[in-house]
C-alpha cells in the first residue's frame, strides 16, 4: 500500500493515509520501523534508549555464526537483550550454510532471540574480499542454500528468518532481484534492501526506485527499504514512492535515538514533535552513558560514549574546547562538569536534521580471485574469521 502524503507550509511531509501493516512472522510491526544493525552502536544500551522513545523492531550488532557456535565469550555478551525487550531481534553473519543453519539452532533453542535477521550488505573490504556480505549474493546457489537452510532451522522454532542485501556489488553486477526472489522462495520472512551497491558504501544517494523495483518482484513477503533516513519526512517518502511496507534506519538516528518517537508519531499521522533544545539533548546523552556503563562497566563505556559526542552535539552552538572535552571524557562526573557549561536554552538546528555518520567515497570492491567468474559456484568461501560486530 502506497501512503498519498502531502506537504504542508512548514515544509513537513504528512501522511494521509493510515501506514502500511507490517508483519514479520508473529510479530506485528507498528509503526512499521526497524533499527539497522551498526557495529559499535545497536547494543543493548542503545537499543533501550531508542525503545525509550517508540516501537518498532531494534536489531543488536551483527553476530557472526561461527563465533555462536564456538559459544565465543564477547559474542554472547554482545548477545544481551534488555528485560523489557521485544521482539527480540539478532542479525547473523556468515557463508556456510551448515555454520549458519547451526549457530540458528542454538540462537532458537536456546530462547536466546526471536527474530534472525541475517546479512548479505555489508561493504567493508575486510568482508568482501572474503565473498562475505554484500559479495555474496553473486553466487546465487550458495546463497540459497544459505536462506534455505537458516529459514528451515528458525522455522523449528517458530522464530522469523530475515535477509537484508544491496542493490549488487557494483552497477554492472546487480544481484538485488535474484536475491528478493530467492530469498522469498526459500523461506525468508521478509526481506530489507539498502538502495546502494557495495561500491557505493554510503557515499551518494540512495536509489529509492530499486526498493520499488524489488516490492514489484517480491509479493507474498514484506520488502523494506533502507537507505537516507535522516528525518520523519524521508520515511514518509520512501514508502509513498516505493510502496515498500516498511522501512530501515541506520545513520539517521546516531546522534537522535529521539527519530524514533518522530517516526511514530509520523506514521500514525500525529504532528511530528520538534527537536530537542540542547539540554534535553545533554539529559538524552547522560542516560545513553549510564546505560553503557550498566551493562559494560565504567571504562569501557566511557570509551564507546565519545563516538556518539560529534553526533549528539551535531549542528549546536558548542566551542572547540567544548566539544574536545567531550571527545576525550574519561568518567561520568567529568562528563557532567562538561553538561553544565552547555547553553541549555539553545534550540535544535535545522543543520542537525541531514546525513550523519559515515559517508566516505565509493571505490572498488574488493573481491576473492576469481569471483565473478560463476555465479552458480556454490563452494563456500573462507570468510568467517571475523569478530562479531563487524
Amino acid at each position: 500500500m502506497r501512503v498519498p502524503y502531502v506537504t504542508g507550509d512548514n515544509g513537513r511531509v504528512t501522511a494521509t493515509l493510515s501506514a502500511p501493516t507490517l508483519k514479520i512472522g508473529p510479530y506485528q510491526v507498528d509503526p512499521p520501523v526497524v533499527l539497522a544493525p551498526m557495529a559499535g552502536i545497536t547494543n543493548v544500551a542503545f537499543r533501550q534508549l531508542c525503545q525509550e522513545y517508540g516501537a518498532g523492531i531494534y536489531v543488536c550488532e551483527m553476530i557472526t555464526a561461527r563465533a555462536v557456535v564456538e559459544r565465543h565469550p564477547g559474542t554472547m555478551h554482545m548477545m544481551t537483550f534488555g528485560e523489557h525487550e521485544k521482539p527480540r531481534s539478532m542479525q547473523l553473519y556468515g557463508v556456510d550454510p551448515k555454520t549458519m543453519a547451526e549457530a540458528v539452532r542454538i540462537i532458537v533453542g536456546e530462547g536466546l532471540a526471536d527474530h534472525v535477521d541475517s546479512n548479505f550488505g555489508c561493504p567493508v573490504a575486510k568482508v568482501t574480499r572474503k565473498g562475505g556480505g554484500a559479495a555474496l549474493p553473486f553466487k546465487r546457489r550458495l546463497f540459497a542454500d544459505i536462506v534455505r537452510e537458516s529459514a528451515k532451522a528458525a522455522a523449528e522454532g517458530g522464530v522469523p528468518f530475515t535477509v537484508k542485501f544491496r542493490v549488487g556489488i557494483d552497477d554492472d553486477h546487480q544481484t538485488f532481484l535474484d536475491a528478493g526472489r530467492i530469498a522469498e522462495a526459500e523461506g525468508a520472512a521478509a526481506v530489507s534492501l539498502h538502495a546502494r551497491t557495495a561500491a557505493q558504501r554510503y557515499s551518494g544517494q540512495a536509489d529509492w526506485s530499486k526498493i520499488a523495483a524489488l516490492k514489484e518482484a517480491v509479493t507474498s513477503i514484506p520488502v523494506l527499504g533502507n537507505g537516507d533516513i535522516f528525518s520523519a519526512d524521508d520515511a514518509l517518502r520512501m514508502v509513498a514512492e516505493t510502496g515498500c511496507d516498511g522501512v530501515v534506519v541506520g545513520r539517521g538516528c546516531l546522534g537522535r535515538p529521539w527519530l524514533f518517537g518522530e517516526l511514530e508519531a509520523a506514521f500514525q499521522g500525529r504532528e511530528i514533535p520538534e527537536g530537542p533544545n540542547l539540554g534535553e539533548v545533554a539529559r538524552v546523552l547522560r542516560r545513553h552513558t549510564e546505560l553503557l556503563i550498566e551493562h559494560d562497566g565504567p571504562d569501557k563505556a566511557m570509551r564507546d560514549i565519545r563516538k556518539h559526542m560529534a553526533w549528539y552535539l551535531m549542528g549546536f552552538p558548542v566551542g572547540s574546547e567544548l566539544r574536545r572535552g567531550f571527545a576525550m571524557v574519561t568518567s561520568l562526573n567529568q562528563l557532567d562538569d562538561l553538561i553544565a557549561q552547555l547553553d541549555h536554552d539553545a534550540p535544535f538546528p535545522s543543520a542537525a536534521t541531514g546525513p550523519r555518520g559515515r559517508q566516505g567515497s565509493p571505490g572498488k570492491v574488493t573481491l576473492p580471485h576469481g569471483w565473478l567468474d560463476d555465479p552458480d559456484d556454490d563452494c563456500v568461501p573462507e570468510a568467517e574469521d571475523m569478530h562479531s560486530g563487524g
